[in-house]
């Protein structure tokens, strides 16, 4: 899978994590991919909740070393 953008949210606590990920989606065209790797436990809860309602993809949420990876589609506009 192509990975359009990558940002590193590592030492945020929440809500930042949540917060700097939808700036990024803002920023990106309908379908393209976003990687962004965390260090907050509770951002598995926000990151599902988040592409939960908003339409955007969640591809995969991994946690590695007490490291949170998601991987999220941009939604296509309506």
């Amino acid at each position: 899978m192509e990975i359009d953008q990558t940002l590193d949210a590592s030492g945020l606590s929440c809500p930042l994590p949540l917060l700097k990920a939808k700036q990024a989606l803002n920023r990106l065209e309908p379908g393209q991919v976003l990687r962004v790797i965390a260090t907050d436990a509770g951002s598995m809860r926000d990151f599902k909740a988040f592409t939960d309602q908003s339409g955007d993809e969640l591809l995969a949420a991994e946690v590695h070393d007490q490291n949170y990876f998601y991987t999220i589609r941009k939604a296509s506009k309506p």
